[in-house]
């Protein structure tokens, strides 16, 4: 624990600096800032450390990860929590009441029909995505959405995993943005991974009601971090 402590101390206290040498025009907007490592060097901390530093200023509007690229100025002052910020909470709001309307049934018809096959698909994809716990937020989501797409294939309805599969990508971009706006993995690069486990393990067991009750409590919650 303390440990931990410190560790976040020392995160935060690399944020501050980073934001005031963007408020200083150290790096202007669009600027790339520079790698981890170089980062790590000049602050005197160690790379996981400056992560968790850059993913907090990215959920204040400052800086954004872009896949394979490297992570850029977006403002060189914290956002304010004005239209800008509340129109992006309700934009994700609304993916969220969409997620549950699939997911909730998915997981209800899943406890009624999964197969042995089904149910080892869904425990693969839970490695996975525990696998890619210290991945990019973009990587993570993947792995997340696999998860949740192997629950409904295991519906057994084709018209469910059509519309599913249609809203993916809509659901990536809106649980990426979260991550940044909430900063849910600066404490935790697995969220939820318990949550995840004891649908899988609902469904598994043919437990149609605690399936999906784990489903509703689980996108409900979201919704609660993003009012």
């Amino acid at each position: 624990m303390t440990a931990a402590l410190s560790r976040n101390l020392l995160a935060d206290q690399a944020a501050d600096q980073l934001r005031r040498r963007l408020a200083a025009g150290e790096w202007e907007v669009g600027a790339k800032l520079p790698g981890e490592t170089t980062l790590a060097a000049e602050l005197g901390i160690g790379r996981s450390t400056v992560r968790e530093a850059l993913r907090m200023l990215a959920g204040q509007g400052m800086l954004r990860a872009r896949q394979g690229a490297g992570v850029f100025v977006e403002r060189t002052e914290p956002e304010t929590d004005g239209w800008e910020a509340v129109l992006q909470r309700e934009a994700i709001a609304a993916v969220v009441e969409v997620r549950a309307a699939i997911e909730i049934e998915a997981a209800r018809l899943a406890a009624q029909r999964a197969t042995d096959a089904d149910v080892a698909a869904m425990r693969r994809a839970l490695d996975l995505r525990a696998a890619a716990a210290a991945a990019s937020d973009r990587a993570f989501v993947e792995a997340d959405a696999a998860v949740h797409r192997s629950i409904v294939a295991a519906a057994h309805n084709p018209v469910l995993s059509e519309l599913f599969e249609t809203f993916v990508p809509r659901v990536a971009d809106a649980m990426v943005e979260m991550i940044g706006l909430l900063g849910l993995r600066d404490r935790d690069t697995e969220p939820n991974s318990d949550e995840h486990a004891a649908l899988v393990d609902a469904i598994a067991a043919g437990d149609i009601e605690l399936a999906a009750r784990i489903s509703r409590a689980h996108l409900e919650a979201m919704a609660a971090d993003l009012a």
